[in-house]
């Protein structure tokens, strides 16, 4: 069993920046690949980014393209989502879950275990 906790959420202005933060809890666990999903009131989740063990490969939404970056330190255990030019259409309470598989899902139903999520804000 894997325990995903999400930080670093909270409430920004549109244009600012925000970095989240993905801690799995059990050793050996940063072999899964990682995605960062989120879902607004009312909407469907969605992928946003996800990147692979070795984090030699990355995946994005359209929507996070070129504003969001995501990146990992596995001796750290942890997979961080790093936010740009946020707008208020990003507002979402945002989740990790990790993949056993080796490709990056943009699926939720391919991901195995999941974090409770922060919520992120961003006032226009």
């Amino acid at each position: 069993q894997v325990q995903l906790i999400e930080s670093g959420g909270g409430l920004v202005q549109a244009g600012g920046s925000l970095r989240v933060s993905c801690v799995a809890s059990r050793r050996g666990s940063s072999s899964y690949t990682v995605g960062w999903f989120r879902q607004a009131p009312g909407k469907e989740r969605e992928f946003v980014a996800g990147i692979t063990y070795f984090g030699d490969r990355t995946r994005y939404a359209d929507s996070a393209k070129g504003r969001f970056t995501i990146s990992r330190d596995n001796a750290k255990s942890t997979v961080y989502l790093e936010m740009h030019s946020l707008k208020p259409e990003d507002t979402a309470l945002y989740y990790c879950a990790a993949d056993r598989n080796l490709a990056i899902s943009a699926l939720a139903g391919s991901y195995d275990y999941w974090g409770q999520g922060t919520q992120v804000t961003v006032s226009s």
